[in-house]
């Protein structure tokens, strides 16, 4: 990024704690990676080892994404914001069925992540329309300034971990729709309240979510989730690294990707009364 762009990135970012949109492939590319994705959904209906590892840590199993998350387009403006060290914690899709219910609720991220510091930066990367008929995600401009009370629902179409929302009242009123094109991608902090309505177009909703921090951050509660470098170098060491996958789904990549859910099920939930008859993805 030129100069310009990458000081009004930041002003904008440090105002409002999110910025959009932002173009980090074409359109055709965008459709590239979905049709990828949805060639191996096609599979998970046959295949339960595929059905769970497309769920999440997706950048661990499938090569393509791990492509996306080292995009200069993406990885530049990300750096702006958070230094020339950057990991990249997890990645998933969050996909919204035409016609259906499915939400999410008011949250912070990092509310429950468990991470020491603050320096972290979804990239929400749109892969079909995000609309307000699609149910694009909303941000409330400058809430990464506070913490906010959270209280678990598990509410049944919630598509979060524990269901875990903010009850803003009429804050809700101001905030903005993100509204991105394929191709496109916005930019939020990990303090940002963000949220989502129902699907009530006539087609699905893919989005990419990479989240990204310094090589600074840690566990708070000592433990080492697995990241992977994309830009720099990791002076730290606070997470096991772990190289770009070895192939599509490759059988020690799946491996690694059943440990990294093993640890980040524990921070998830932790001090949660975690409803049993909930079997979802340990989506963030």
């Amino acid at each position: 990024m030129d100069a310009v762009s990458s000081t009004g990135l930041k002003a904008t970012y440090e105002a409002k704690g999110y910025d959009f949109p932002l173009s980090v492939m074409t359109v055709a590319e965008a459709q590239e990676v979905r049709a990828a994705y949805e060639v191996l959904e096609a599979r998970a209906a046959e295949e339960p080892a595929v059905a769970s590892a497309i769920k999440t840590y997706v950048q661990m199993v499938l090569p393509f994404i791990d492509r996306v998350m080292r995009l200069p387009a993406i990885l530049d403006p990300v750096e702006v914001l958070l230094g020339p060290d950057l990991l990249v914690y997890s990645a998933e899709f969050f996909i919204k069925e035409p016609q259906t219910e499915a939400y999410v609720s008011w949250h912070q991220d990092l509310h429950y992540w468990g991470l020491d510091q603050e320096d972290e930066v979804t990239a929400w990367v749109a892969l079909s329309p995000a609309t307000v008929e699609s149910g694009c995600m909303r941000f409330l401009s400058g809430s990464h300034r506070q913490r906010y009370n959270h209280n678990d629902s598990f509410a049944e179409d919630n598509m979060l971990t524990r269901g875990q929302e903010v009850a803003l009242g009429p804050e809700e009123t101001k905030a903005v729709d993100v509204l991105l094109k394929p191709g496109q991608m916005s930019l939020h902090h990990g303090r940002t309240l963000h949220a989502s309505r129902p699907n009530h177009s006539k087609h699905r909703r893919i989005g990419l979510v990479i989240r990204y921090i310094a090589t600074s951050m840690r566990q708070a509660g000592g433990e080492r989730p697995i990241a992977s470098l994309v830009r720099g170098k990791d002076r730290y060491g606070h997470f096991d690294l772990m190289d770009p996958p070895q192939g599509l789904l490759h059988p020690l990549d799946l491996d690694r990707q059943r440990m990294a859910n093993a640890v980040i099920e524990q921070i998830v939930y932790k001090g949660s009364a975690r409803d049993p008859r909930h079997d979802r993805a340990v989506g963030f």
